[in-house]
């Protein structure tokens, strides 16, 4: 079975045929000559190296690990900062080369989600929000809220994933016709 990430999570959220053409048909997006997505890999990188001790103390971190990769039985990632909250709940912190503009992306949201459940299977600790830092916009740190019913949506995002691959099934598409205009696979989905 394929070890999922939060991009398989998000992507399958967008248009389950993702999940159908990349990994039931093997046809690759080639999302490495996107710009935004190298650039943003780069600024990661940047960004573990430099300490933002000022941030986790505006939001009340008592510890933190950085640069942390955590897996279980359905999906892995490497997350930028788990901190550790007075209260003695987690939260994960993502770094994105974004500007703030006064909303929050869906696929940002979803990321966080898919962290808080692997911040929960692994460290054992209760995940009730996220932190955002939009690197473009001068670091600026926003807080996302994160139910039972966000971790749940991602937990049955991947079940759905494994038994598209698994069982080779061909899934509807997108409801949002709006989303096939940009769509890598625009040309060879039957919609």
């Amino acid at each position: 079975m394929l070890s999922l990430t939060p991009s398989h999570i998000i992507e399958y959220l967008y248009c389950p045929r993702f999940t159908f053409f990349e990994y039931v048909l093997t046809i690759p997006q080639h999302e490495e000559h996107n710009y935004k997505v190298m650039k943003g890999r780069e600024v990661h990188d940047q960004k573990l190296e430099q300490n933002k001790n000022y941030l986790r103390k505006r939001i009340g971190a008592t510890d933190k690990f950085l640069d942390q990769y955590l897996t279980n039985d359905l999906i892995r990632g490497r997350i930028d900062e788990v901190l550790v909250l007075g209260d003695g709940t987690m939260a994960p912190l993502d770094y994105k080369f974004a500007l703030y503009e006064d909303k929050i992306y869906e696929t940002y949201q979803t990321q966080l989600y898919c962290y808080a459940w692997l911040i929960e299977e692994t460290f054992g600790k209760k995940v009730e929000k996220g932190y955002l830092v939009y690197t473009r916009s001068q670091h600026k740190l926003v807080e996302i809220s994160i139910t039972e019913s966000n971790k749940q949506d991602v937990k049955d995002a991947a079940e759905k994933i494994r038994e598209i691959i698994e069982e080779n099934i061909y899934p509807k598409a997108t409801k949002f016709k709006a989303r096939c205009v940009n769509c890598t696979y625009r040309n060879i989905c039957t919609q």
